[in-house]
């Protein structure tokens, strides 16, 4: 297969290739609802994306990027097309789909998008003797026994590093059919690693970078994300509402990620936080001259994120003369910087975010009704955390795992954490949830985070009738199964990693460990049974 491919005349290889593509596009509704194929929404370089249309299956518009044809999937990171070519025409014959990208970088974001992947053969050519071509963050979406190394054979440092991600599977160059055939019987014979369907999953969870996620698990939240992929790549403001800390600027961002302009620049203005001579020169610019200290002429945020997106957030805050001049630019694009007298034309994308109500500030005047119509063309709410309880846990572990954006090393939380986190009202919303998940892990003591939840919840109930809008019943468990098992799950992976990182620190030391850990020698031992951790 391989040396006829390899004498194919470069126009046929490309008719082919334009040829398949014209048939996954129509076969694919959700990429011919939008007019373009699918590997174009998916953004795949162009030389690597004839390995994506050698795959048999296409994407369901009603089931959505994560699910495919019932297939064990492989994912080949390399930039050599050899690579690319070989695992196609060794797997394909056996019912494997394929798909090859050129980067770690490429293959995170294909993941987020919702594809699958049940093992990653990532190629480490000569040309990339370090780790600095792999992104780590790869490997928390996929299990490293999951994970393939593909090297030079002079080339150590791959080999040092497929220990310390456990790695157990390196390759020399040059691949050979046999390494393939003998990999995947190998691995499948131990404890199939291929899931013939993918695994039911409760709740969606969208990367952004920054450790800034998206995560949706109640119906409403998984509603606003449906609404936010519909709404994305329309070119028009959207207001978004919700209270204060619910993730308005996370709505916002995934907003940007979807939209052809992603490539360009997001840039969030908090309005209250200027008073409007500063807010104005914030965000138009301003000329030398145009005031005391103007040595020079600077750039507003309007012509930073030309071509992109801004964010106006707490729009409702901002002063009547500061809204005229935000609904001239809505209207033609065009302003002035301070201090100037010509007029400079943008292309950006204007989302808005307020915790206000709307209505009553036009009502009472302090909100342009003009301009909330130009708004609010399309709106979304975001909901409060109580009303989706569900995700509680969700995100305390989630946010456990990242050791909250780096501030601290993750705990393994004990059940009473979570059960009493979901009786909490959090007024703060997620701004709240995340301060609670740093403090816990800054203080490492979970007796006084359990106590902190349950004096808050007290005073909660004894304040009941001031807290409007919310029924302050007793929740019992009324968190589906399926979430259960999810929040389980998501627990034993931290936990597990917690655990061999500790013992790995102290050379199996396990009493070390265990006090590095801040739990008994005992629990230690319990754990490392539980989990089936040997050194």
């Amino acid at each position: 297969m391989l040396p006829a491919l390899k004498r194919l005349s470069v126009p046929f290889f490309w008719l082919i290739f334009f040829t398949a593509q014209s048939f996954l596009t129509m076969g694919s509704l959700s990429a011919w609802f939008s007019g373009q194929p699918l590997i174009r929404v998916l953004r795949i370089p162009l030389p690597y994306q004839q390995a994506l249309m050698r795959s048999s299956g296409t994407f369901s518009y009603s089931r959505g990027l994560s699910h495919m044809v019932d297939a064990v999937r492989i994912l080949a990171i390399s930039d050599d097309m050899e690579v690319g070519n070989l695992v196609h025409s060794s797997l394909s014959p056996q019912g494997y789909q394929t798909i090859c990208v050129p980067s770690a970088r490429d293959a995170i974001q294909l993941l987020n998008r919702g594809v699958r992947a049940d093992f990653v053969l990532l190629d480490a050519g000569k040309d990339h003797g370090s780790e600095r071509f792999f992104d780590s963050s790869l490997m928390d979406l996929i299990p490293s026994r999951q994970f393939c190394i593909l090297a030079d054979r002079e080339n150590k440092t791959w080999q040092d590093f497929a220990a310390k991600w456990k790695i157990a599977t390196v390759f020399n160059k040059p691949l050979t059919m046999h390494d393939l055939e003998k990999l995947l019987h190998q691995e499948a014979s131990v404890d199939t690693p291929f899931p013939a369907s993918p695994p039911d999953r409760n709740y969606h969870l969208e990367e952004l970078g920054n450790n800034r996620f998206f995560l949706a698990a109640s119906p409403s939240m998984m509603q606003l994300y449906r609404d936010i992929r519909v709404l994305a790549p329309i070119d028009i403001p959207v207001l978004i509402l919700g209270e204060s800390g619910v993730g308005k600027e996370i709505v916002a961002m995934l907003l940007h990620k979807y939209h052809v302009r992603s490539e360009n620049r997001f840039l969030n203005v908090n309005c209250a936080a200027l008073p409007t001579e500063l807010l104005e020169s914030e965000l138009f610019g301003y000329e030398a001259g145009a005031f005391t200290g103007a040595m020079k002429s600077k750039p507003g945020k309007f012509e930073l994120a030309n071509k992109g997106t801004i964010l106006l957030d707490e729009i409702g805050e901002m002063s009547p003369q500061m809204q005229a001049k935000l609904l001239h630019v809505l209207q033609d694009g065009s302003f002035c910087r301070l201090g100037g007298r010509a007029s400079t034309q943008v292309d950006v994308r204007i989302l808005a975010a307020t915790n206000i109500d709307m209505q009553a500030a036009i009502a009472e005047k302090r909100f342009r009704e003009d301009l909330y119509y130009r708004l609010n063309t399309l709106t979304l709410v975001v909901p409060p955390l109580r009303e989706r309880r569900e995700e509680i846990p969700l995100l305390i572990e989630e946010l456990n795992r990242r050791g909250a954006a780096g501030v601290a090393q993750p705990l393994i939380l004990s059940d009473r954490i979570f059960e009493a986190s979901m009786q909490y009202h959090w007024p703060g919303n997620l701004r709240e949830l995340r301060n609670f998940v740093i403090r816990t892990l800054i203080l490492r003591d979970q007796e006084a985070a359990y106590a902190y939840l349950q004096n808050k919840t007290q005073v909660q109930k004894a304040t009941a009738p001031l807290v409007a809008g919310e029924v302050q019943t007793e929740k019992k468990d009324t968190m589906p199964a399926g979430m259960k098992n999810a929040i389980s799950e998501i627990k034993n992976q931290t936990e597990i990693r917690m655990l061999q990182d500790a013992l790995s620190a102290s050379g199996w030391n396990r009493r070390k460990a265990a006090m590095n850990l801040n739990i008994s020698y005992r629990s230690l031992l319990y754990k490392i049974q539980q989990h089936g951790l040997s050194a």
